[in-house]
């Protein structure tokens, strides 16, 4: 059976559409009216190994913040919904991935419990693009996916000065720990409690 799931959520702020194939081959294709926040979610698909499907608008002319949050919600939905109840997975991973001067280390749950811990402190400068993207929005964009996928997460800066190599290795250092986590290595849930 395909884990596989697709999703749009309209409001007054947002209109989104996603899907997601988890056995893919990394093929992605991400619209959302902002440059660095497509090449973070190029990221996220091709080093998962998931085909993610991202198309969105949202209401840029005020802020970034609702798009890339939205975006969060309805990925942690659509993720949730291809696990589907989890039988087989390793649910545990971390990994630590290095861009150049930065390294990023992700650990990660399949609990079904929402919790983020975010230790990324950026040097804070927007990333130049047409418009700028601020990179403090990548905090609500992984605390948004977590809470929709019911994911654990800690996200922790080893070390790094340059803002676009923070945020491009904290999104594959969480790509690769989800391709890891999400493996099928077993027949049973991985938990005492015989649900995730």
């Amino acid at each position: 059976m395909s884990r596989s799931a697709s999703k749009s959520r309209t409001t007054k702020e947002t209109d989104i559409s996603i899907s997601l194939l988890v056995d893919g081959e990394g093929n992605t294709d991400c619209a959302t009216g902002l440059p660095f926040f497509d090449h973070m979610l190029d990221q996220l698909g091709r080093h998962s190994g998931m085909d993610l499907t991202v198309h969105a608008t949202g209401d840029l002319q005020i802020d970034a913040h609702h798009t890339v949050e939205d975006t969060g919600i309805l990925l942690g939905e659509v993720l949730k919904a291809a696990l589907g109840t989890k039988v087989g997975v390793r649910r545990f991973a971390s990994l630590r991935v290095p861009l150049d001067e930065a390294v990023v280390e992700a650990v990660l749950d399949l609990s079904g419990r929402p919790f983020l811990d975010y230790q990324i402190d950026s040097p804070g400068e927007k990333i130049l693009g047409d418009p700028p993207f601020d990179p403090q929005l990548m905090e609500e964009f992984w605390r948004a996916v977590v809470t929709s996928a019911g994911i654990t997460l800690h996200l922790t800066l080893i070390r790094g000065r340059n803002t676009h190599h923070i945020m491009e290795a904290s999104v594959k250092a969480f790509a690769r720990a989800l391709r890891d986590a999400v493996r099928i290595e077993g027949t049973s849930v991985p938990s005492t409690k015989g649900t995730l």
